[in-house]
């Protein structure tokens, strides 16, 4: 008897976190499709030159191809990997016995632990090199901090990052972050589909999405990154960085933990209403 009720108290705390994902996730699509830059932006961006964005569109795909093949390690050098793949161990362990709201926040805020840190560490790289009037060589350092941010909070919750599913899943969500307007139900129903079933990944279905990815982010910066080549002023394209950061690292944590609590649900035998 004890142990269906102590069985129905760990469903009832998976269902509630479940619930308020559900539910946050439901105010970032709702944000993202009421969302349109406002007039003087666009505005400004017709005056910025085509072959300035075709370079920092060139610019964004090369920093995430580089990263993605040559600066794990580098990034690596930055966490003590082992230590955040034992205390995840540790905590979904006492998910796996307790199972209460308990251990599944103690999850989540350990996922977020390093957020103030890489925000703080954004902030400093962006207006340093923006006061310097550095632009495009800041793309690979902002590129480099965001997969450090998406990195952690993937082994915070038990996932590799170093595997072309895993590399593809991660680009889409850095994609779905920054859409806007009707495009972004499609782009996350795309992303919720890789966590329900994660495909095979091909390198040129991975390369055609680093083309997307960079795309994205060179439509959505482009001003900031454009401001950013010219000193002084350039303090203002540096300083959207932490903003950038903050944007997308709040759709990756959710989309991880989403992942994490069907992950567990399935490891149980519980069935999560998927949306």
């Amino acid at each position: 008897m004890s142990i269906f009720i102590k069985k129905d108290k760990k469903r009832a705390a998976l269902e509630k976190e479940y619930a308020s994902v559900l539910k946050k996730e439901t105010q970032l699509k709702q944000s993202a499709m009421k969302t349109t830059a406002p007039r003087w932006k666009t505005d400004l961006e017709k005056k910025v030159p085509e072959k300035v964005y075709r370079s920092l569109e060139t610019a964004f795909s090369k920093a995430f191809s580089v990263v993605f093949t040559q600066g794990v390690g580098v990034i690596e050098k930055t966490y003590n990997r082992q230590n955040l793949e034992e205390t995840h161990s540790v905590q979904d362990y006492a998910v796996q016995v307790k199972g209460g709201r308990k251990e599944l926040k103690q999850v989540k805020r350990n996922a977020g632990r390093s957020g103030l840190t890489n925000t703080a560490l954004t902030t400093v790289e962006g207006i340093g090199l923006g006061a310097l009037g550095i632009g495009l060589p800041d793309i690979v350092v902002f590129v480099g901090m965001l997969l450090k941010g998406v990195y952690e909070t993937a082994l915070s919750y038990g996932f590799a990052y170093d595997t072309p599913e895993e590399r593809l899943f991660i680009l889409r969500m850095m994609e779905t972050a920054l859409t806007k307007g009707p495009d972004f139900a499609v782009k996350n129903a795309r992303v919720d589909g890789m966590i329900e079933e994660m495909p095979q990944t091909g390198e040129d279905e991975l390369q055609a999405q680093i083309q997307k990815t960079g795309s994205a982010f060179a439509v959505d910066m482009l001003l900031l990154k454009f401001v950013q080549g010219f000193p002084l002023v350039g303090i203002l394209g540096g300083a959207a960085n932490p903003v950038y950061y903050n944007k997308v690292m709040r759709y990756v944590q959710l989309k991880y933990q989403k992942r994490y609590l069907l992950a567990v649900a399935q490891r149980n035998g519980y069935s999560l209403r998927f949306l």
